[in-house]
């Protein structure tokens, strides 16, 4: 795996990442910090990373289990420590499965999974960040 990222300029912090798999993401960062909001900061790339590998999971483990699901949202609430590095210290995933007649057991399985066994940003986060979760079911 990998990416390269350039620096587009002397005028402040944007950058765009070219990855292996051949697509861009830009980044930026504040105003106070040289940037100009011109698009997500690094660590909110970094969270939302690690939002969609426990989702891909979650979804892949609940359609190989034959079940129902038309609907995948993870809302993800991260604190950061106060001084340098500001390292993620608790990260909360919100998961709201939508399906007809998803057992809850079933999901929560698929989340205990990915967030013990699969999910790879999960593991190297919970090396600094309190790992949380909750899930609402909708019977769609």
């Amino acid at each position: 795996m990998e990416c390269t990222l350039d620096w587009q300029g002397p005028e402040g912090m944007l950058f765009i990442s070219r990855t292996g798999s051949g697509h861009v993401l830009a980044m930026d960062g504040a105003p106070d910090g040289g940037g100009q909001n011109l698009a997500a900061r690094p660590m909110e790339t970094l969270l939302t990373g690690a939002g969609g590998c426990a989702a891909y999971d979650v979804v892949l483990i609940l359609k190989r289990g034959r079940h129902a699901i038309t609907g995948c949202q993870v809302k993800l609430t991260g604190e950061r420590a106060d001084t340098e590095p500001k390292v993620f210290t608790h990260i909360h995933f919100e998961f709201r499965v939508t399906g007809k007649g998803l057992p809850l057991a079933a999901v929560e399985r698929a989340v205990h999974l990915s967030h013990t066994k699969y999910c790879s940003a999960v593991a190297m986060l919970e090396k600094t960040a309190k790992i949380t979760h909750s899930i609402t079911l909708i019977d769609a």
